[in-house]
């Protein structure tokens, strides 16, 4: 029984240990894809939490800056019951100071024809929490 406990012990130690272990650029994924997430979820306040402050958005006549010019012109993006678009990393590079990523990937239309790439750049703004300071998207070429 105590040899039971000891090797119980053990395997949670090891666990927590692979959890704390992940690495800035899983973390990286899982913040670009928890935010495209906010999209399928319709939830634009998710999706805000997810945009720094200084946020540069590229991709209309001129560029969006802030979050909350973000988040004004997205809002019409989370009108209705279905996304018009999807997005997935594909990719993710850390700088070595941990501290400023790049994520990219394809965009989808809703039928999940690829239709663009995306470009963000995020940034550590405190412990574990990533945010987009710059989104740029392009077309795919034919």
């Amino acid at each position: 029984m105590a040899v039971h406990r000891a090797l119980q012990g053990v395997v949670i130690l090891a666990l927590s240990a692979s959890v704390q272990a992940a690495s800035p650029q899983d973390d990286v994924f899982a913040a670009e894809r928890a935010f495209a997430a906010s999209m399928a979820r319709r939830d634009l306040k998710a999706f805000g939490e997810s945009v720094s402050d200084e946020a540069v958005f590229f991709g209309g006549k001129a560029p969006l800056r802030g979050r909350a010019a973000v988040l004004q012109g997205w809002a019409g993006y989370f009108e209705g019951a279905r996304a018009p678009f999807s997005w997935e990393p594909d990719a993710v590079e850390v700088l070595a100071s941990g501290s400023l990523a790049l994520s990219t990937g394809l965009v989808r239309d809703p039928d999940g024809r690829p239709i663009a790439r995306f470009n963000s750049i995020w940034r550590l703004e405190g412990p574990g929490r990533w945010r987009i300071v710059f989104d740029k998207g392009q077309p795919l070429e034919d």
